[in-house]
């Protein structure tokens, strides 16, 4: 019997393995088709403001979405909603 098993990778990419940067307004339509509410009238500035409908809990998403940003949206999204980054990936 080995001394550890390799369990499947889940949860949060490495940030290597994120896009150097994604459209916002993709991101958001893949956000949509998931099942969150988008307010373009709640955001702060220019960020937008997005729901996950079945806790009313929100994050912002800013206009520019390098690595750091997408990592730490991503990180919100899972902790708020539990959609990892796997099924966003599959919607963009």
């Amino acid at each position: 019997m080995p001394a550890f098993i390799a369990w499947p990778k889940r949860g949060m990419p490495s940030r290597s393995e994120l896009p150097g940067s994604i459209p916002r307004k993709r991101f958001l339509n893949a956000l949509r088709r998931i099942g969150f509410v988008i307010n373009t009238v709640g955001g702060k500035g220019d960020h937008i403001k997005v729901i996950w409908p079945a806790t009313q809990k929100s994050i912002s998403v800013d206009s520019d979405l390098r690595k750091d940003v997408l990592y730490y949206l991503l990180k919100e999204i899972e902790a708020i909603s539990g959609i990892a980054w796997e099924r966003i990936k599959e919607e963009l």
